[in-house]
């Protein structure tokens, strides 16, 4: 809701704007010219989402999705004991994180919520440790190829979308220490373990 008043409040000041500059037509122009780039790029990337979700597809008909998942298994024991317990809700933690590894959020947000679904039983309407840790794991996440951004620069015209991959990987594992660096800290602090299941 809040983002339907902010565009239309950008629209319509803009408009104001350009009526009372005299510049209407320019951005009526500027408006659809807008609208065309904006269908060029979902059409380029829906075309990019659609391979890299065929290469997903792909690995998990061939059985590398779940040895990839398998490969993370001991590190999310680690990380969150207690919906390890649930052989389920971990094979969707290690294929959201196997995901989401592959640069695939798209692909990875059903996993996430699956499995954010299943640790949120019986925790009484609170937010585990667990899974507030899942969070910060889905949102800061390592990406070995950032499948999105690439997909994104090459629909934009860039000749080589993959030459981000070392920003990438510096800056999604950094994000992701503060991260669970952060989340360690707050689950220590007594006004964040009031309430905790």
């Amino acid at each position: 809701m809040a983002m339907t008043v902010l565009w239309c409040c950008m629209v319509g000041v803009s408009v104001l704007f350009g009526a009372l500059g005299g510049t209407l037509d320019t951005v009526s122009a500027a408006a659809l010219s807008g609208a065309a780039s904006a269908v060029t790029l979902c059409l380029s990337m829906a075309g990019v989402i659609c391979l890299w979700t065929g290469v997903m597809e792909v690995m998990e008909r061939s059985g590398l999705a779940g040895k990839l998942a398998r490969l993370f298994r001991p590190l999310l024991r680690r990380l969150l004991p207690r919906a390890s317990r649930d052989e389920e809700t971990l094979s969707a933690v290690s294929a959201n994180v196997s995901a989401n590894l592959l640069g695939l959020g798209n692909a990875a947000t059903p996993l996430g919520l699956k499995a954010a679904a299943r640790m949120a039983k019986n925790s009484g309407g609170v937010a585990s440790d667990e899974l507030c840790l899942l969070v910060v794991l889905n949102t800061a996440s390592i990406q070995l190829v950032p499948a999105t951004v690439a997909s994104l620069r090459a629909a934009a015209g860039c000749g080589t979308p993959f030459d981000i991959l070392p920003a990438v990987w510096l800056t999604s594992l950094l994000a992701l220490a503060a991260g669970l660096g952060m989340a360690a800290l707050l689950r220590r602090l007594p006004c964040f373990r009031e309430g905790r299941p």
